[in-house]
């Protein structure tokens, strides 16, 4: 508590302005939101933060707080208020403030390629003029996005066919996963992935269309007996570095690219974690510990693939009605162009390192950071 009400403090008589450009260092307080075992702490924000000094010739660094100061669901208001300078932002957890950014997770069932759609997401939203106001609106600015591995279903039970699914109440983590649970006769639940351990351990959920990865950031190894291996698509709505946008406009441009600069680096280190690497680690060490990873029937497999290639026109109508989103079909088209581009250049790439070359020349340097978000 001592903690928390020194940094409100500091934070309040810090809020009329952000660091000043005569200032020859500053120590930004960061929030990842997340457990240290989770990769939005490990692999996005510890990376950042050592990036930080090298990108800016030593004069920016950060500080990083944990989830009592901040966690997914207070993140909003802790960036509004100033007490976090830069944090994890998961726009879908705030559909009603963020409709525009929130629309790229209706393409999350056609999620194949992390690091391709973390890509696309970041061109889209760094161009999408709507989704730049209601950034600038709630104070803040996007700096890119990062990608979950293809999710799959974790479960008490094994769940390979539909009839198996039917009235299983399984967590999910935005609207659109919601829509296919529906579909297959499942009961989704949103709730944040941080309680997804104490819902399954309670008997509330009885598992969750989740990253395989959860297996361990959020010890669902402990209370899941089985791994469904339907591919069900990415979590790729974020906000990775938002940056609090009084902060921002305190820099310098050389400050702001370079600031920039760290958050593609911390980004793609996320989703390579993410993505990839904890995804393979996991199922190695959730066969070790003996849970059983299924196979899912034809017909289920089926059933999922055809919901992903029909639900786009689905989740236009629901953001036209539920959020007032205009042209949310073009805009998803759009999207879906920028994912089959990525997918095309990021075909022979597996080097970290030459994503984050080829996210700043295909984006970031077309960015003109005098002006960017504000």
């Amino acid at each position: 508590m001592k903690l928390l009400n020194h940094i409100a403090a500091f934070a309040l008589a810090t809020s009329v302005a952000g660091p000043s450009l005569a200032q020859s260092t500053y120590d930004f307080r960061l929030g990842p939101a997340s457990p240290p075992p989770h990769p939005a702490y490990s692999h996005l924000y510890l990376p950042f933060q050592e990036q930080l000094p090298k990108e800016s010739d030593g004069r920016l660094t950060g500080t990083i707080y944990g989830m009592d100061v901040a966690g997914l669901k207070e993140m909003q208001g802790a960036l509004s208020s100033n007490l976090i300078e830069i944090g994890l932002l998961l726009q879908t957890y705030f559909p009603a403030d963020f409709p525009e950014a929130s629309l790229t997770a209706d393409l999350a069932l056609q999620g194949r390629n992390p690091h391709a759609m973390a890509a696309a997401v970041t061109e889209y939203i760094v161009n999408c003029a709507p989704c730049q106001d209601e950034m600038k609106s709630f104070g803040g600015i996007f700096l890119g996005s990062g990608s979950s591995d293809v999710y799959v279903l974790i479960s008490k039970e094994p769940l390979s066919s539909i009839e198996d699914i039917a009235g299983q109440r399984l967590r999910v983590s935005t609207a659109t996963f919601g829509r296919l649970a529906e579909a297959i006769g499942a009961v989704p639940v949103s709730i944040a992935s941080n309680d997804t351990f104490e819902a399954m351990s309670q008997g509330t959920l009885d598992g969750s269309m989740a990253s395989v990865g959860d297996l361990v950031t959020q010890r669902l190894i402990d209370v899941a007996k089985y791994v469904t291996e339907v591919p069900l698509g990415t979590y790729h709505t974020t906000s990775g570095f938002t940056v609090n946008i009084g902060v921002w406009e305190g820099l310098s441009v050389e400050d702001r690219q370079a600031v920039a600069r760290a958050a593609i680096h911390g980004n793609v280190a996320f989703t390579q974690r993410w993505g990839y690497d904890l995804a393979k680690m996991t199922r190695q060490k959730g066969a070790e510990a003996g849970l059983q990873f299924v196979e899912p029937s034809e017909e289920l497999t089926a059933f999922v693939n055809d919901f992903a290639a029909n639900d786009v026109a689905s989740a236009a109508k629901a953001a036209k009605e539920q959020y007032g989103v205009q042209d949310a079909a073009a805009k998803l088209a759009s999207l879906e162009a920028l994912v089959e581009k990525w997918e095309g250049l990021l075909a022979d790439v597996n080097d970290p390192a030459e994503v984050e070359a080829l996210i700043q020349s295909e984006i970031w340097s077309k960015v003109d950071f005098e002006t960017y978000g504000l």
